[in-house]
């Protein structure tokens, strides 16, 4: 697939013309604690400033929590801050692309999939 970006936001599918609302790419996580390796499918710079991963993604893979000093109060996009609870709790990982890997934490959110 060729592609270009457009206002820096959006990538164009020259194959049939239609804008990319996002960009998905293959990576693998190994569990610190586990050593399990997985592999899934991510959101490429969703403008996103930190690294998440959801509640039950973390439970199926067993990743052992890490409770945070000072939890993460999230705003939503209106600037009110969200009614869930906080981020509280990261897990420590492996990040795999390509050749490419690096040692982190990834914040935990609650009520996604």
């Amino acid at each position: 697939m060729l592609s270009k970006v457009i206002d820096n936001k959006f990538y164009y599918n020259l194959d049939n013309g239609n804008i990319l609302r996002e960009v998905m790419v293959k990576i693998g996580l190994e569990g610190i604690n586990t050593q399990e390796k997985v592999t899934m499918k991510a959101l490429l710079d969703s403008g996103a400033i930190r690294l998440v991963m959801s509640s039950e993604f973390m439970r199926k893979q067993r990743f052992k929590l890490k409770k945070m000093e000072r939890p993460i109060y999230i705003r939503n996009i209106d600037s009110f801050f969200n009614k869930k609870r906080p981020i509280e709790h990261t897990v420590e990982v492996n990040i795999y692309y390509q050749e490419y890997r690096e040692r982190t934490e990834i914040n935990i959110i609650r009520g996604q999939k």
